[in-house]
């Protein structure tokens, strides 16, 4: 059984904004981009070239069948972690009871799926974990991916975590210095990728306003 540490965390509505993009409306009335809409910045150029190369029709089935299987994997670590019966079918077993080992390792969960937003970077989302994880208390991100990926290839993800750990201790008080990607691999052994907030959060401040330059919020 996990442990739990309840924060009240006011709460926060997704919307959509003028440019299509999706936003959070807070509490204080502001509307903040969610932080993942302001790391995919880092690789529109890279997406548009290969939708170019497999076709519009191709490229939007590999994506939303990734999509809806990271849909699924998130939700069996976040029920997992609630002590709910989990039962993936033979599509999703392998892929989730390789990171079974990583998940059981986090306690003391702060978050989980918990919506957050930082006056400070004007940035709002939905955070996957926050909790303590070998010993630090860590925003921990849940991943899958179909190929075996490497540090250069994600720093998106780290800046993400970066936001959101500031976004935490605003709401809350609480310093989270710490960053967890936790990544399932198809046919492959999972990825523990562990880095500090603060080797993060300056290269997440600099996306966030060439963000606000482009689209004005």
């Amino acid at each position: 059984m996990k442990t739990f540490i309840h924060h009240d965390i006011p709460k926060i509505e997704r919307a959509t904004a003028d440019n299509g993009s999706r936003v959070y409306n807070t509490p204080t009335g502001r509307a903040y981009p969610s932080v993942t809409t302001v790391t995919g910045l880092l690789g529109i150029q890279a997406i548009m070239e290969w939708r170019k190369r497999v076709g519009n029709e191709e490229a939007n089935k590999i994506s939303s069948r990734a999509s809806r299987r990271g849909t699924r994997i998130h939700s069996f670590c976040e029920d997992y972690l609630l002590g709910k019966p989990v039962k993936p079918d033979m599509f999703d077993q392998e892929m989730f009871e390789s990171i079974i080992p990583l998940i059981s390792e986090i306690d003391n969960i702060h978050a989980l799926e918990t919506p957050l937003y930082s006056d400070h970077l004007e940035v709002a989302g939905t955070v996957d974990c926050i909790a303590e994880f070998r010993g630090k208390l860590c925003v921990i991100d849940f991943k899958t991916s179909s190929k075996v990926k490497y540090r250069d290839d994600i720093h998106g993800y780290f800046m993400q975590t970066a936001a959101y750990a500031v976004a935490f201790e605003e709401r809350t008080g609480i310093p989270v210095g710490h960053l967890a990607v936790m990544m399932a691999v198809d046919n492959d052994k999972p990825l523990l990728f562990m880095e500090k907030r603060d080797t993060w959060i300056g290269e997440f401040c600099k996306i966030r306003a060439q963000y606000k330059k482009q689209y004005k919020i």
